[in-house]
Protein backbone atom coordinates (compact mmCIF):
# COMPACT_ATOMS: atom_id res chain seq x y z
CA UNK A 1 0.00 0.00 0.00
CA UNK A 2 1.70 2.96 -1.30
CA UNK A 3 0.89 6.27 0.62
CA UNK A 4 1.26 9.18 -1.16
CA UNK A 5 2.01 12.10 0.62
CA UNK A 6 -0.18 14.89 -0.77
CA UNK A 7 0.90 18.19 -0.27
CA UNK A 8 -1.59 21.00 0.24
CA UNK A 9 -0.20 24.31 -1.22
CA UNK A 10 -0.85 27.50 0.61
CA UNK A 11 -1.51 30.82 -1.03
CA UNK A 12 -0.58 33.75 -0.15
CA UNK A 13 -2.80 35.77 -2.24
CA UNK A 14 -5.78 37.74 -0.65
CA UNK A 15 -9.23 36.28 -2.78
CA UNK A 16 -10.24 39.67 -4.69
CA UNK A 17 -13.39 37.53 -6.39
CA UNK A 18 -16.02 39.40 -3.90
CA UNK A 19 -14.22 42.71 -3.20
CA UNK A 20 -16.34 44.37 -6.26
CA UNK A 21 -19.24 43.23 -4.66
CA UNK A 22 -19.06 44.00 -1.28
CA UNK A 23 -17.49 47.24 -2.15
CA UNK A 24 -21.07 48.20 -4.13
CA UNK A 25 -23.21 46.83 -1.37
CA UNK A 26 -21.27 49.24 1.01
CA UNK A 27 -21.99 51.82 -1.72
CA UNK A 28 -25.74 51.36 -1.61
CA UNK A 29 -25.98 50.96 1.83
CA UNK A 30 -24.36 54.43 2.71
CA UNK A 31 -26.19 56.03 0.05
CA UNK A 32 -30.02 55.06 0.92
CA UNK A 33 -28.97 55.53 4.51
CA UNK A 34 -27.36 59.36 4.39
CA UNK A 35 -30.01 62.04 5.37
CA UNK A 36 -29.46 65.26 3.84
CA UNK A 37 -30.34 68.57 5.52
CA UNK A 38 -32.85 70.95 3.99
CA UNK A 39 -31.79 74.40 3.96
CA UNK A 40 -35.21 76.61 5.47
CA UNK A 41 -34.01 79.60 3.73
CA UNK A 42 -36.04 83.11 3.84
CA UNK A 43 -39.79 82.31 4.44
CA UNK A 44 -41.74 84.23 2.05
CA UNK A 45 -45.51 85.79 2.89
CA UNK A 46 -46.93 86.87 -0.50
CA UNK A 47 -50.26 89.10 -0.37
CA UNK A 48 -53.34 87.47 -1.61
CA UNK A 49 -54.66 90.15 -3.77
CA UNK A 50 -52.73 92.98 -5.44
CA UNK A 51 -52.85 95.81 -3.22
CA UNK A 52 -50.45 98.96 -3.18
CA UNK A 53 -49.45 100.62 0.72
CA UNK A 54 -47.59 104.02 1.03
CA UNK A 55 -45.03 103.69 3.39
CA UNK A 56 -43.34 106.42 4.68
CA UNK A 57 -39.26 106.90 3.24
CA UNK A 58 -38.55 107.21 6.57
CA UNK A 59 -39.01 103.59 7.22
CA UNK A 60 -36.89 102.22 4.32
CA UNK A 61 -33.58 101.11 4.50
CA UNK A 62 -32.26 101.16 1.00
CA UNK A 63 -29.31 98.66 0.46
CA UNK A 64 -28.24 98.92 -3.30
CA UNK A 65 -25.83 95.56 -4.30
CA UNK A 66 -23.33 97.13 -6.39
CA UNK A 67 -21.72 94.34 -9.05
CA UNK A 68 -18.13 94.38 -7.01
CA UNK A 69 -19.74 93.37 -3.80
CA UNK A 70 -19.99 96.97 -2.24
CA UNK A 71 -23.12 97.64 -0.69
CA UNK A 72 -25.09 101.06 -1.24
CA UNK A 73 -27.01 102.22 2.34
CA UNK A 74 -29.02 104.78 1.75
CA UNK A 75 -31.68 105.44 4.37
CA UNK A 76 -34.73 107.16 3.75
CA UNK A 77 -34.93 110.54 1.27
CA UNK A 78 -31.63 111.24 2.57
CA UNK A 79 -29.07 111.89 -0.34
CA UNK A 80 -25.83 110.60 2.03
CA UNK A 81 -25.03 106.77 0.71
CA UNK A 82 -22.75 104.42 3.03
CA UNK A 83 -20.67 101.88 1.90
CA UNK A 84 -20.79 98.60 3.53
CA UNK A 85 -19.57 95.02 2.96
CA UNK A 86 -22.10 92.61 3.02
CA UNK A 87 -21.05 91.17 6.21
CA UNK A 88 -21.42 94.33 8.30
CA UNK A 89 -25.30 94.67 7.27
CA UNK A 90 -26.20 92.26 10.12
CA UNK A 91 -24.52 95.02 12.62
CA UNK A 92 -26.31 97.87 10.63
CA UNK A 93 -29.90 96.42 10.58
CA UNK A 94 -29.37 95.79 14.41
CA UNK A 95 -28.57 99.61 14.87
CA UNK A 96 -31.22 100.66 12.61
CA UNK A 97 -33.97 98.46 14.13
CA UNK A 98 -33.68 99.47 17.53
CA UNK A 99 -34.10 102.85 16.65
CA UNK A 100 -36.70 102.33 14.72
CA UNK A 101 -38.66 99.60 14.91
CA UNK A 102 -40.75 100.13 11.39
CA UNK A 103 -37.96 99.69 9.55
CA UNK A 104 -37.78 97.79 6.11
CA UNK A 105 -35.13 96.88 4.00
CA UNK A 106 -35.20 97.19 0.64
CA UNK A 107 -32.78 95.07 -0.96
CA UNK A 108 -32.34 96.47 -5.04
CA UNK A 109 -29.42 94.29 -6.64
CA UNK A 110 -27.91 95.46 -9.82
CA UNK A 111 -28.21 93.43 -12.97
CA UNK A 112 -24.64 92.85 -13.42
CA UNK A 113 -23.99 91.86 -9.48
CA UNK A 114 -23.23 88.26 -8.69
CA UNK A 115 -26.01 86.77 -7.44
CA UNK A 116 -24.06 85.06 -4.26
CA UNK A 117 -23.36 89.39 -3.13
CA UNK A 118 -27.13 89.56 -2.88
CA UNK A 119 -27.99 86.28 -0.46
CA UNK A 120 -24.46 87.53 1.60
CA UNK A 121 -26.83 90.97 2.38
CA UNK A 122 -29.96 88.47 2.75
CA UNK A 123 -28.34 86.21 5.06
CA UNK A 124 -27.05 89.11 7.10
CA UNK A 125 -30.47 90.54 7.24
CA UNK A 126 -32.05 87.07 8.51
CA UNK A 127 -29.36 86.14 11.46
CA UNK A 128 -29.97 90.23 12.63
CA UNK A 129 -33.93 88.57 12.55
CA UNK A 130 -35.49 91.09 10.06
CA UNK A 131 -39.11 90.21 9.30
CA UNK A 132 -39.52 93.18 6.48
CA UNK A 133 -37.92 92.79 3.33
CA UNK A 134 -37.96 94.15 -0.40
CA UNK A 135 -37.01 92.64 -2.99
CA UNK A 136 -35.71 94.63 -5.98
CA UNK A 137 -34.15 94.85 -9.01
CA UNK A 138 -32.28 98.15 -9.64
CA UNK A 139 -33.13 99.92 -12.79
Amino acid sequence: MAILNKKSKVSDEVPTSSMADIAFLLLIFFLVTTVFPRDKGLPVVLPEQAEEVEVSQKNILHLIVQPNGVVDVKRGESEQIQQLRPDDIESLWRQEITANPLLIAAVKTHPDAPYRYMIDVLDGLQAAGAERISLQVLE
